[in-house]
């Protein structure tokens, strides 16, 4: 024991001794400063935490701001968090393939972010790029941008509201749900109650609006099928449309594709494009192994998987966990 405590105190002594010779050689023989040293030194340090910002974004955390209302009322535009980058699996790089990602995968209801399958690449040089732009920025720079100015959603933010062999039906904006195994369609709402899932998925459209949209529709397949004139259009059509005649688009367009391809069908069976079209509408979506089917808690104003379909579990990159802007707003958002 006593050769230890000997051992200690030597190596303090020799330790203290080395520290107070250097801070006297230093003070003795000050390194002079110079214009371009200092530029280095900083050069040095900024080089640094981009790199430890970049590794963070890419295996630990991304920021990430909301750039739609889609996710309105959970989550507003502009609000900006932190998304677990690991959670589903360790993304080797952007895009790329995921470590550990067998038994790590998107549960019900989880927020998530996914890449856009409708994004149009502008080269790996130039996503890589502005990724690293954006994340080194704190989400400040945003050089990958649309032709009319406004920011290329390369990454979408919505929640896993079907999993698989689940098969989704819309009707008039509603959401019926017939999960794997079963043989019943249940409501979003009840099916949300029965599980203890999140009430954020909300409606804004009331259901007063659906009869003139339908007509509105009906009178473009009328058109489309050259019979827009008073002779074969219904009268019934032209009443209920005059109730939305100011409108420029509609705020349902999943409804009005589907009643469009049914009107379609009725004028002509023989069309086969517009009965299968009708058909896809109406047996609704079926979400394949592997996969689930995002959708915008503001279903009444969301680009999702209605329209471009399931996403496969490898497309999704992290789970939203944590909203840190703005500050009055702050909050865990894992349980939303």
């Amino acid at each position: 024991m006593n050769l230890l405590i000997q051992r200690v105190e030597n190596f303090t002594i020799k330790y203290l001794t080395k520290r107070k010779a250097i801070k006297i050689y230093s003070k003795e023989n000050p390194i002079k400063r110079t214009f371009w040293g200092e530029v280095r030194g900083w050069v040095d340090a900024l080089v640094f935490a981009v790199i430890v910002i970049l590794i963070l974004n890419q295996y630990i955390f991304q920021l990430f701001v909301i750039p739609t209302p889609s996710m309105e009322k959970t989550m507003l535009i502009k609000d900006r968090v932190f998304v677990n980058k690991n959670v589903y699996g360790l993304e080797v790089w952007p895009t790329g393939p995921k470590l550990g990602s067998t038994n790590r995968v998107v549960t019900r209801d989880n927020i998530i972010t996914f890449y856009n399958p409708e994004y149009e690449t502008k080269g790996p040089l130039f996503d890589i790029a502005a990724q690293m732009l954006f994340s080194a920025t704190f989400s400040l720079v945003q050089i990958d941008k649309n032709e009319d100015g406004t920011p290329a959603e390369r990454l979408y933010v919505k929640r896993a509201a079907a999993m698989n062999n689940d098969t989704v039906v819309f009707k008039d904006g509603n959401v019926s749900i017939r999960v794997s195994g079963s043989e019943e369609f249940i409501n979003e709402i009840d099916f949300r109650a029965d599980n203890n899932l999140s009430l954020g998925p909300n409606r804004q459209i009331d259901q007063s609006y659906y009869s003139p949209l339908k007509a509105w529709a009906s009178l473009v397949a009328y058109r489309d099928k050259g019979l827009n004139n008073s002779v074969y259009t219904p009268s019934s059509y032209l009443n209920e449309y005059k109730k939305l005649e100011n409108s420029n688009y509609p705020r349902d367009m999943y409804q009005f594709m589907n009643t469009k391809y049914y009107t379609e069908h009725r004028i002509d069976p023989s069309d086969f494009n517009s009965r299968s079209n009708y058909h896809s509408y109406k047996n609704g979506i079926t979400v394949p192994e592997r996969h689930v089917l995002p959708l915008g808690d503001n279903r009444d104003n969301s680009h999702d998987g209605r329209y471009f379909g399931p996403v496969s579990q490898d497309n999704i990159n992290g789970r939203v966990f944590f909203r840190f802007w703005p500050l009055n707003r702050i909050g865990y958002l894992g349980n939303q």
